[in-house]
């Protein structure tokens, strides 16, 4: 599955409902942590779902999200093993 903005969107607000934080509370949060950061500018970002991925973290971050769940996250990418092959060093020496 591939997400869009939309669906990070949603993903960020839910957490935000889920702790009762509103957006002007994810302002304080993230100034006490030395963003600079408006309630307009914060609105913007989230209703477009335009947000950089240190954005959406230092988000999760101040509202105390240490996990959540990607809702049917299947992924068509294969995970290559470390090789056991054991190389060979050419020393010029």
């Amino acid at each position: 599955m591939i997400y869009s903005n939309d669906k990070v969107k949603r993903l960020l607000k839910s957490e935000l409902v889920k702790r009762g934080i509103s957006t002007s509370d994810l302002v304080f949060l993230l100034n006490e942590q030395g963003l600079n950061e408006t309630q307009a500018s914060i609105t913007s970002k989230i209703s477009r779902g335009t947000f950089s991925a240190t954005f959406f973290l230092q988000c999760l971050s101040v509202i105390g999200c240490t996990k959540f769940e990607i809702e049917d996250f299947k992924s068509n990418l294969s995970l290559v093993a470390e090789s056991s092959v054991e190389y060979k060093i050419k020393n010029d020496e």
